[in-house]
């Protein structure tokens, strides 16, 4: 049985004796990033200081979010806008693991960037047991390299300090709780951000379409569940599929993408059910969806499929 207290106790001990002087923590905004920054700040004080880098694939508001979170919670930190840098790296790349490979590099080279001015050696990462297990190494095989584990250059210039790499998404929501972290059980983020909720090119344009659906998406399945007419899902997003279909605006004929919704039941991770969404509210984000872009988005559809087969993401 998994206990927070005796897991925290023996953590910042731990992160005590592995840091020695200045060091980077790569804050994203998700749990994982959240719960290991509160962890090592509590161990290490002002020794740390939180970075947080805007990809240009970050959720609406996202990047204004996760900064006032680390002002209230008055941790050192820094705002990094690289947006443009990841735009230039990602031109022209589809592949899924490639994106993978490309974003986990650029990360690196930011942190480095950051840990030379300040005088750091260390990077922390919130890293989890689902990511490596994930990526694969040794006997297991590779389902996706995530960021922050098989999509790490080879080469880095700082020693990285991984304190929740055993644990898994429950037992890193019970720490969270136990720290009186707010965010603790806000759902899932992919470190990757929406760049593998675009299938084929991460254009900036992209981003943009499949960012607003994203938050259509997740305001009509909040307000559902407020009303009490359904479930609140473990994870829920849209996705921006390359398929472009026939559709009518009025008299007009439009040629627009397809947007896939995607919703799932979870406890870890590892497994997952797609979630029973009421038709209505499916029908509010379809309607929304498509009034909001309807110059570039004509079609959504709901993904009904579990993991496995698939995973929840679809890259």
């Amino acid at each position: 049985m998994f206990d927070p207290e005796t897991f925290a106790n023996e953590a910042i001990e731990q992160i005590r004796q592995q840091i020695d002087g200045k060091t980077i923590i790569a804050c994203s905004g998700g749990v994982d990033s959240i719960v290991a920054t509160v962890l090592v700040s509590m161990a290490i004080g002002d020794q740390l200081l939180a970075v947080h880098v805007d990809t240009g694939f970050m959720r609406k508001n996202e990047s204004a979010d996760v900064v006032k979170m680390m002002e209230n919670m008055d941790i050192n930190h820094k705002f990094v806008d690289a947006s443009q840098e990841f735009y230039d790296a990602l031109k022209g790349v589809e592949e899924p693991e490639a994106k993978r490979k490309i974003i986990g590099e650029r990360f690196i080279r930011v942190f480095e960037r950051e840990a030379k001015i300040i005088g750091s050696k260390f990077l922390v990462q919130g890293t989890i047991a689902p990511d490596w297990i994930e990526s694969g190494g040794e006997l297991r095989d590779t389902i996706k390299s995530h960021h922050n584990v098989g999509a790490l250059p080879e080469k880095m210039d700082m020693k990285l300090v991984e304190p929740l790499r055993d644990l898994y998404k429950d037992e890193v929501r019970k720490l969270g709780r136990y720290l009186g972290i707010e965010f603790a059980e806000r759902q899932p983020f992919p470190g990757p951000g929406l760049a593998i909720r675009i299938i084929g090119e991460p254009t900036e344009e992209a981003a943009h379409i499949v960012r607003e659906a994203c938050a259509i998406v997740e305001e009509e399945f909040e307000k559902g569940a407020e009303e009490g007419i359904m479930e609140l899902p473990w994870q829920y997003f849209a996705v921006l599929t390359p398929i472009k279909t026939v559709g009518v605006h009025g008299d007009v004929r439009a040629y627009g993408y397809t947007v896939a919704v995607r919703a799932v039941q979870s406890l870890d991770g590892m497994t997952a059910a797609y979630s029973k969404i009421p038709h209505e509210v499916l029908d509010k984000i379809s309607i929304r969806i498509t009034n909001t872009m309807k110059d570039k988005v004509n079609r959504v559809v709901y993904d009904i499929t579990n993991k496995p087969p698939a995973t929840i993401e679809w890259e």
